[in-house]
């Protein structure tokens, strides 16, 4: 065998190796990410139930924050797309987590309230970058894969931060101050492994100007019948942070605030092997798979609402975790799979916009239902009708997918 020959027969073996290791790397970005706005978001909500705020004011900013964090990658999947400017966004969106642990030194709600809109808008200005670099190293191993293997990495900061947060609540007597101080450190070792992942895959991930303008248009019909049934889905399935604010209104009084981010360690636990394991699902089945979380959304709603009690509580926070973990790796890789390179942090844009939509949407809706105490039949009729609506859109784009002759990748 020749020099030649070998090389191409290594080829193959050297790509896999190289977008697994660009994986990696930006895998371990966001798990030291996780650990310091998701150890925050297991908090949150008691802090601001803490600091007087109502079930209607968790659930709207919980809402308004993720609409933030979501509805503004719309103009910065843009602005990506035209400018390539992917690695500045990346670097200035993980920048804005600093807002976290400023929160330990805020006096007031208003000022809590910003902050957390803040991290959020971090959120918006690194993902859709984020995303299309990650399309674009996992091109020879699967998208679902690659997305899935990335949300692996990335629970695991999401169950080290919240459980960091319980113990440091555990261990000084609720001291919010202390605990959100802290996360000074993980965000300061998300800047150093960023600069490293920086440094050793940038050169992989440069991506050639669009021969024609970015625009919309270039984005085929099923991606947006596909974001409507994301936003649909999102709308009818109660934020995480209204489970956890009904967990803390048990524990409140029994000076246990520690518990609360514990059961959000709980939801990531069961995040991360549900979107590594629905990474493999979807490269096999395609986006019918997706029919499954769409269904599982059914019941956190229905588990949280139907009793005030911490056992179903914990049972509403599992399938939360389950379908979480479906939302925040084989939703996205569908987007890789319906969206031209050319537009995709666009389409990332939209995609998110719609979720965030979805998310806004669901905080009002069960922060009125909690707040006034609606009867259980309205959650059970609103959740059926919000899932029903989703899983059409989602065969309707399904089918239309089928009938387009090419999607450039």
């Amino acid at each position: 065998m020749n020099v030649e020959t070998l090389k191409k027969v290594n080829q193959p073996l050297n790509n896999r190796r190289n977008a697994y290791t660009a994986i990696i790397l930006l895998g371990i970005v966001s798990l030291f990410g996780d650990i310091v706005y998701e150890g925050s978001r297991g908090l949150v909500p008691d802090y601001l139930a803490f600091l007087g705020a109502s079930a209607l004011v968790v659930g709207l900013v919980g809402g308004a924050g993720d609409l933030v964090g979501y509805a503004i990658r719309l103009v910065s999947g843009v602005i990506v797309d035209a400018t390539r400017a992917y690695w500045f966004f990346i670097f200035l969106g993980y920048g804005l987590i600093v807002a976290i642990p400023l929160l330990g030194l805020s006096g007031g709600l208003a000022v809590a309230i910003i902050l957390v809109m803040l991290e959020r808008l971090g959120k918006a200005l690194r993902q859709p970058s984020r995303d299309t670099i990650l399309s674009v190293v996992s091109k020879d191993i699967g998208s679902g894969k690659a997305f899935g293997l990335h949300e692996l990495l990335d629970q695991v900061g999401a169950i080290i931060g919240p459980s960091i947060v319980a113990g440091l609540m555990f261990y000084t007597s609720n001291d919010y101050s202390f605990t959100f101080g802290f996360l000074f450190i993980p965000f300061l070792l998300v800047l150093a492994t960023l600069a490293i992942a920086y440094t050793k895959i940038h050169s992989r991930t440069l991506i050639a100007p669009p021969k024609a303008k970015v625009s919309m248009k270039n984005i085929p019909k099923p991606f947006y019948i596909y974001a409507v049934a994301v936003l649909s889905n999102a709308a009818g399935l109660i934020p995480f942070s209204l489970i956890l604010f009904k967990v803390s209104l048990i524990v409140l009084p029994l000076r246990q605030d520690w518990i609360v981010p514990l059961v959000f360690v709980l939801i990531q636990g069961v995040d991360a092997p549900s979107a590594f394991l629905s990474g493999y699902a979807y490269d096999k089945f395609g986006m019918r798979f997706l029919v499954l979380p769409f269904v599982l959304s059914l019941f956190p709603p229905l588990f949280a609402m139907v009793d005030t009690g911490l056992p179903m509580l914990i049972i509403a926070s599992i399938f939360f975790g389950v379908v979480l973990g479906m939302q925040e790796s084989i939703y996205r890789a569908a987007v890789s799979d319906l969206a031209p390179l050319s537009s995709r942090g666009t389409a990332y844009g939209v995609f998110n916009a719609a979720y965030g939509f979805g998310l806004l949407i669901s905080g009002a809706v069960y922060g009125v239902m909690i707040s006034y105490g609606l009867p259980f039949i309205l959650v059970l009729f609103y959740a059926v009708v919000m899932q029903a609506t989703s899983i059409a859109f989602l065969i309707s784009a399904r089918r239309k997918q089928s009938g387009t002759i090419s999607v450039v990748k």
